[in-house]
């Protein structure tokens, strides 16, 4: 069947020259995304000395701020994705998360921190489905593992250094004219900077142009609910999606207290904090991405179960060598054990994602990943970061500065939970697969 696209649609297949650099610009688009995201973790100690936050307070400005209107809008929008510009749609997100990120310092209480946090996560809410959509119309699926791994690399790299320049910045290295305010607004106006230039050199792809079925594009785009319709037929999509929310759930919540946990457990000023969290960030996590989406693709030729079975296994070596780290006795020994679980929870990306992608047709992949992200985010961001302060502050008259190291304890066992779905969906992803 033939392909008819519309205007200002890509209908070649796109070169591997340009193809690279249209992933560099979605890779520095999500490193953004992660940067913007993060910042707030290293930032949470002079912001609570300043504002006088409690713990639950920080959680709530970590977690629920951001991800209600995040983890909700994307679902909208990722449907109208699916049916316009995906280009320009990145471009808006980015202009508006990195205005609201600028914002976030001149904030002067935690109901003006709170309300620009939302602002944030409305605007990431439209950049990471479309993106998803967009490197599945640009890399061939034998690759997708890889392409989708490497655009993941946004995560760790963004985190560390959202982490350790917004320490250099806060604790005084840059300037000692420069705050945790200034942190917010010069990493929000770079953000600013890159959408003209992302919008103005990326070509909107065919809709499934390099997928073997192909796609008619003039055909009447599925319904939101023929999305769900055709996700509800499809048990492996719904234990991925609650496995790696789960996985999220402490991922996330990770992320945003371990700086806080180096400061009160060992007492670490907030540049050395900045610079062992962002060495773990960058270090461990891109190893564990790379070696996912690697393992996925080599793996998943030979069995299509492997695309689950990989991530798995992962989680399960996870929690017990969470747990180690968190009672490591000093910050040198506490941060290497924390780059292995560091790297295995952050594995499930690549084959996670690219499986996503071939579990429904072209035509609703944006909208599936947004159900995906709905849950992740929800759950990852908005739960998980808020229990583990929550479980902190109800910890803290009976252990004080060590019940954030309990916290994670606790919340550690939830890779258990996720290995397990993640096993499960390892028997059913044959049967559930597109084509």
């Amino acid at each position: 069947m033939a392909i008819e696209n519309p205007p200002q649609v890509e209908a070649r297949a796109p070169r591997p020259a340009y193809r690279m650099y249209v992933m560099v610009l979605l890779f520095l688009v999500y490193a953004f995304n992660f940067l913007d995201r993060q910042i707030i973790s290293i930032l949470a100690i002079p912001i609570q000395d300043e504002l006088g936050l409690s713990d639950r307070q920080l959680g709530l400005l970590g977690g629920i701020a951001f991800a209600v209107l995040y983890s909700t809008l994307g679902v909208p929008i990722a449907w109208l994705a699916d049916r316009t510009n995906r280009v320009w749609i990145i471009t808006g997100a980015l202009t508006i998360w990195s205005g609201f990120t600028a914002l976030c310092g001149f904030a002067q209480n935690f109901g003006q921190l709170f309300l620009s946090r939302v602002g944030v996560g409305i605007g990431e809410a439209g950049g990471v489905a479309p993106s998803y959509s967009l490197i599945a119309d640009y890399f061939p699926p034998q690759s997708r593992a890889r392409a989708l791994a490497f655009y993941s690399l946004g995560i760790p790299v963004g985190s560390a250094f959202g982490v350790v320049a917004g320490a250099q910045i806060a604790g005084g290295a840059v300037s000692e004219n420069l705050d945790w305010r200034a942190a917010f607004i010069i990493v929000g106006l770079i953000g600013i900077v890159l959408a003209p230039l992302f919008r103005l050199t990326v070509r909107e792809p065919a809709r499934g142009q390099l997928d073997t079925v192909k796609m008619d594009l003039a055909a009447k785009k599925p319904s939101f609910f023929q999305v769900l319709g055709k996700l509800y037929t499809k048990p492996t999509f719904w234990l991925l999606t609650f496995g790696a929310s789960c996985s999220s759930m402490m991922g996330y919540g990770v992320f945003f207290w371990l700086p806080s946990f180096f400061a009160r457990s060992f007492q670490l000023g907030i540049i050395e904090t900045g610079w062992l969290f962002g060495g773990v960030l960058f270090v461990g996590g891109s190893l564990g991405i790379i070696l996912g989406g690697v393992l996925g693709d080599l793996l998943g030729k030979k069995s299509l179960s492997a695309y689950a079975r990989v991530p798995a296994i992962a989680f399960l070596i996870t929690c017990p060598l969470y747990i180690t780290g968190v009672l490591a006795p000093n910050p040198l020994m506490s941060v290497i054990l924390f780059l292995v679980p560091t790297a295995l929870g952050l594995a499930w990306i690549g084959p996670t994602l690219s499986a996503f992608q071939h579990l429904v047709p072209p035509s609703m992949r944006t909208t599936a990943s947004s159900v995906f992200l709905l849950f992740n985010n929800l759950l990852g961001i908005g739960v998980g970061i808020y229990v583990l302060g929550e479980l902190s502050t109800l910890l803290t008259p009976h252990l004080g500065d060590e019940a954030l190291r309990w916290s994670i304890i606790i919340g550690s066992t939830l890779y258990l939970i996720a290995g397990g779905l993640f096993l499960i969906a390892s028997k059913t992803i044959q049967k559930d697969w597109e084509g």
